[in-house]
Formats: structure tokens, C-alpha cells, sequence
């Protein structure tokens, strides 16, 4: 299993570079700790789950949608509130769509989230995306640790990316 992580983890960072991101501090240690936090998480089943939609503060933000993790969720300004997904390929290996788990149907909300702005999207492969407001949430590779916000008014992969508060408001300023 370890060995299967480091090889999914190293293709993500080759990844990273051919694709143009544009990561901020060190790529390769930021980008492999995230995809090794992400597949641990996936497979992991703890008390929070990773899919869950709850608030956090992120410095120079305030308030934001963080998963069940901590880790900002974004919205990707192409998606145009329009409740589908347009990341799909480099993109979704960039910025992960947050997806439930199969045979569950709603994603649990945590304090200070509004469930009447959380839904569901169905991706191309049938895989189920959460939505807040009608915007499909993603998280970024880059980020390393709870609280994070790297991808924060990025021009990445086919547009801008931006948190999203409680309130379902976007936000475009930079941090």
C-alpha cells in the first residue's frame, strides 16, 4: 500500500509541474504531503468525515467552508454558480471536487454551515461533487495544512478560484 501511495504521490507532483500550476512555497513537499493527506483521508473513516462541510478561519479570509480535515474548500469561477462542474481531468487532479463517499446522499454540515445552501452535483463519471449555493467545492493539492487558503484568487487550470463563506458568498480578494 505504501509503495502504491508514493508512486500515486509522485505522479500528482509530475503533475503539478507539467500542468502549469502555479504552487506556492516548496511544489514538491507541498504537493506530495497533500495527495498523501487526501488518499489517507479518503481511506480513512474517523469521527469527522472528510466529505463534511463545516467553517473555518483562514487568515486574511475569515470565516470560510473547510472540509471534515479543516482544508479550505474553493469554487472555480467557470463553474458560474451554475451547480455543475466544468473541472474535470488536470483540473480535478489539481483541485480535487469534494465527493461523497458511494451510497451516501447528502453531505453532514458542520456548526455554522447553512444546509439549506448545501446540495449535490452529479460528475461526468457518476461520482456525487457537494455543492454550497449552487457552486461545486473543491479543494487545492497545494495546501498543507488545515487553515491554508494557497489557492485563494489563483488563476489556475481554466480560471479563478476563490473561498467561499458561510454565507455562500464568494470571495475574489487576495490574501
Amino acid at each position: 500500500m505504501r509503495r502504491w501511495m508514493t508512486a500515486v504521490v509522485a505522479a500528482v507532483g509530475a503533475a503539478a509541474f507539467t500542468a502549469g500550476w502555479t504552487p506556492v512555497g516548496q511544489a514538491t513537499a507541498a504537493t506530495s504531503a497533500t495527495s498523501s493527506r487526501q488518499l489517507a483521508a479518503s481511506a480513512a473513516s474517523g469521527p469527522v468525515p472528510v466529505f463534511e462541510v463545516m467553517t473555518g478561519t483562514v487568515h486574511g479570509l475569515g470565516k470560510v467552508l473547510v472540509d471534515g480535515q479543516g482544508f479550505t474548500l474553493y469554487v472555480f469561477a467557470p463553474d458560474k454558480h451554475s451547480g455543475r462542474s466544468t473541472c474535470y481531468g488536470r483540473c480535478a487532479s489539481a483541485w480535487p471536487p469534494l465527493v461523497l463517499p458511494s451510497g451516501v446522499s447528502q453531505a453532514p454540515t458542520g456548526s455554522g454551515v447553512r444546509s439549506a445552501l448545501l446540495g449535490t452535483t452529479t460528475r461526468r463519471d457518476g461520482s456525487v461533487e457537494v455543492t454550497y449555493k449552487k457552486w461545486p467545492l473543491y479543494t487545492w493539492v497545494v495546501d498543507t495544512t488545515p487553515g491554508d487558503a494557497t489557492g485563494q484568487d489563483l488563476n489556475n487550470l481554466g480560471g479563478k478560484w476563490y473561498v467561499i463563506t458561510p454565507a455562500g458568498l464568494v470571495l475574489t480578494k487576495h490574501v
